[in-house]
């Protein structure tokens, strides 16, 4: 298996794994966004006020001191309100954003769902597309091929492959993006409300897909507004509020703490 990767902003040495089975491992995360009190509606306005060091800055953290671990072969769940730091919290395992404090440990390739379609040029074909997203998601030409029509037939848009995407429904677009995204098994899988969209038969193909993934060894990262789900995929799941982790353990008895949480 590859090396974890590892954002540090603490002057630590880097201890040695610590256990095999874990890969993904939080301590202390806390992102700081800084956001300016007034509003600026240009840069030039921007520029001159920076220039006059008249900016002056609200802080917001969007997570605060957040620790956990996910293991390998998990099917994690991520749930709680809007703005409660869950896509936050997805962009820093994903590697896309370094934590302002703390350290993350991820461990083996990373394959993030984090919006389906992502890349996609609607003046192109759906053929044009596979290898447009496939490379953008770091597949190679050889390997968008050997998998082509595994992706047409997965999607179940082989009728409409050399028509413009334009002309494709979003249902079609979310098919072909979830397609290409999962033609080969990463070692970890990240989904963002992906399986909101679609009709149910479409949803009911992701969650197999999900299901034997973990079956094989992958480790699936899932956010979604339905505790419903959640409860059904998940094996442990961790509640969000306010960027701060306010209960991690068995998805039963998280998604039971939020549901009486938002109770009346």
């Amino acid at each position: 298996m590859n090396s974890p990767t590892v954002f540090d902003n603490q002057p630590k040495a880097m201890e040695e794994w610590p256990n095999n089975e874990v890969v993904v491992r939080l301590e202390g995360v806390s992102v700081r966004y800084r956001l300016p009190r007034e509003r600026i509606v240009s840069f030039k306005e921007y520029a001159i006020l920076a220039l006059q060091r008249r900016i002056r800055y609200d802080d917001f953290w969007a997570l605060a001191d957040v620790s956990m671990e996910i293991r390998q072969g998990e099917i994690f769940g991520i749930i709680g309100l809007n703005g409660a730091g869950k896509s936050t919290l997805l962009k820093v395992i994903s590697r896309v954003l370094k934590p302002t404090l703390g350290r993350v440990w991820v461990r083996g390739r990373v394959a993030p769902l984090l919006e389906l379609g992502a890349g996609f040029h609607p003046e192109l074909t759906g053929r044009e597309n596979v290898f447009l997203n496939g490379l953008l998601l770091g597949y190679t030409q050889a390997e968008i091929t050997n998998h082509f029509e595994e992706i047409l037939d997965f999607a179940d848009i082989s009728g409409f492959v050399d028509a413009p995407l334009r002309t494709y429904s979003t249902g079609m677009v979310a098919r072909l993006g979830f397609s290409v995204a999962t033609m080969k098994q990463p070692d970890i899988l990240i989904v963002d409300e992906v399986l909101s969209v679609g009709d149910e038969q479409f949803q009911r193909k992701c969650q197999n897909r999900l299901t034997q993934f973990q079956e094989n060894g992958t480790t699936i990262l899932l956010v979604s507004h339905s505790t419903d789900l959640i409860a059904k995929l998940c094996n442990r799941a961790a509640w969000l509020e306010h960027g701060q982790l306010r209960m991690i353990g068995e998805a039963l008895d998280v998604v039971a703490g939020y549901r009486g949480n938002a109770s009346p």
